[in-house]
């Protein structure tokens, strides 16, 4: 490419992001938008403990997001009415129906191209959970990635993605409904699953003879943060200085505390 054309192209594109910029400088933030219509919309998964979980049968859903979702209407003195979405469908759902999208979400860079991230309020790597004989066979990611091993996984979601790229040489069996995909290992039906260490910690208490696998020293790090419609500068201040407030004054300690029992 010759100097000419690389300067039509840079030129080009300036002038597009300054009518961007300029055409969403007219638009209302998402932050009056909310305070206006009293009601905030979360998209959340129902899926996925500690953070967003929602039994059969039970009309309301229940963990760590959920709470905090609920603390944030109540700054914007709105209600808080939650949109269930899942993992395949989150971006589409986040940017069609929802304010805001609370639900153990990772940050990733594919997802930032799209949308908005507040600031990231939790570090959870990727960690094994297996059958408690096995913690010794399964201690690092080249352990996991033979053959031999089955590798169960819930469809759409950073577990697929990390298990297509890093355990291609496993059996790798997809499980619709991650709320009961646990019992894959328990019934030895699969050997192993990779997902988020909080959640492998809490599922470790409440499965007996299932056990997380270094938790603490994850397999990938990663961070959690909520999805926000893309060039709201104005709606994301907000909810980055309501999330720095809610952990200097303890509270999210101690909706993270209660959710984790």
């Amino acid at each position: 490419m010759d100097a000419g054309s690389l300067t039509s192209r840079l030129a080009a594109g300036a002038m597009l992001t300054l009518a961007a910029t300029q055409a969403f400088a007219n638009e209302p933030s998402r932050l009056d938008q909310v305070i206006a219509r009293k009601v905030l919309t979360i998209c959340t998964t129902g899926d996925y403990r500690p953070f967003s979980y929602r039994p059969d049968g039970a009309n309301d859903f229940v963990g760590i997001d959920i709470d905090l979702g609920r603390s944030l209407a109540k700054s914007l003195d709105a209600e808080a009415v939650f949109i269930q979405t899942k993992w395949s469908n989150l971006l589409a759902d986040f940017k069609s129906q929802c304010d805001v999208a609370m639900s153990g979400i990772s940050v990733t860079l594919p997802r930032q191209r799209e949308v908005f991230f507040s600031e990231m309020y939790l570090v959870n790597g990727k960690a094994p959970i297996v059958r408690c004989e096995d913690v010794a066979k399964y201690q690092t990611t080249d352990a996991i990635n033979q053959p031999s091993t089955r590798v169960v996984v819930n469809p759409g979601g950073t577990n697929e993605r990390f298990a297509r790229a890093n355990l291609a040489k496993a059996q790798l069996q997809l499980f619709p409904d991650n709320r009961v995909i646990w019992q894959e290992i328990a019934e030895g039906r699969a050997d192993v699953m990779v997902a988020e260490s909080v959640e492998v910690k809490l599922q470790e208490k409440l499965h007996p003879g299932l056990c997380a696998v270094n938790p603490d020293q994850p397999l990938q790090y990663g961070e959690m943060g909520f999805l926000l419609p893309r060039g709201d500068t104005v709606f994301k201040a907000y909810v980055d200085q309501w999330l720095h407030l809610t952990k200097a004054s303890g509270e999210f300690d101690r909706i993270f505390s209660a959710n984790m029992k």
